[in-house]
């Protein structure tokens, strides 16, 4: 069963972003706050910056489907094993479907997971995201803040992107505040309970075989 959240509840703490867990002094504390109140004081400005989607496919494809996913989610990662390849090449590759990813985050580390997808931009946004699920087990394995961290930090370097560029995108906590402000409003507007769900042409749908993904947008395409 998919893993349950609450959009606003005091979920994790985002302890001053990856960056400080590569470079922290040896026997210092870190400070922490709570993503809840990180969410609320982002939400609460109306001048909060939203991220932008992340985009496969045609923009004029005739059927939407919006993905609301984890990095930490093994829901999500077999989605992604057993049904994503198949539907990106029979669906979104021929211009049937506009796919549109969006990150939800039980936990910092899958917050941070999603500031190394985005630290190549939109060109590396995707393949550094298969690296990520492909690998879920292994970066998270540490199971500390950490040695996840520097996992994830490999990975950026895995993907091409140079040392300098991954530290300081684990480093930007202006970019986290909008993520999160991005991913509270995204979910609560759509009424995500769940990962994996689709918003498939604006109806919502939890996770599923490729057989019935594929049944759901043939029955779409054909109307």
């Amino acid at each position: 069963m998919a893993k349950r959240y609450l959009l606003l509840g005091a979920i994790v703490a985002l302890a001053i972003g990856a960056g400080y867990w590569l470079n922290r002094p040896s026997g210092v504390a870190p400070g922490a706050i709570g993503l809840d109140a990180q969410a609320q004081e982002a939400t609460a400005s109306s001048e909060a910056q939203m991220v932008p989607d992340m985009v496969l496919g045609r923009q004029d494809a005739p059927v939407e489907v919006i993905e609301y996913a984890s990095f930490t989610c093994p829901h999500c990662a077999r989605f992604h094993d057993t049904v994503f390849g198949e539907l990106k090449k029979n669906y979104i590759d021929t211009g049937k479907v506009r796919f549109v990813y969006r990150e939800v985050y039980f936990d910092k580390f899958g917050l941070w997971a999603g500031m190394v997808a985005r630290c190549g931009g939109a060109e590396k946004y995707f393949p550094i995201s298969d690296i990520i699920y492909d690998t879920q087990h292994d970066w998270l394995a540490p199971g500390e803040a950490a040695g996840i961290a520097a996992n994830l930090r490999k990975i950026g370097l895995k993907a091409g992107l140079s040392a300098e560029a991954v530290d300081a995108c684990l480093a930007d906590n202006d970019m986290a505040k909008a993520m999160v402000a991005t991913y509270q409003a995204n979910a609560t507007r759509d009424g995500i309970d769940s990962t994996p769900s689709f918003i498939i042409d604006g109806q919502k749908y939890s996770n599923m075989s490729y057989e019935d993904f594929a049944k759901i947008l043939d029955e779409k395409l054909a109307r």
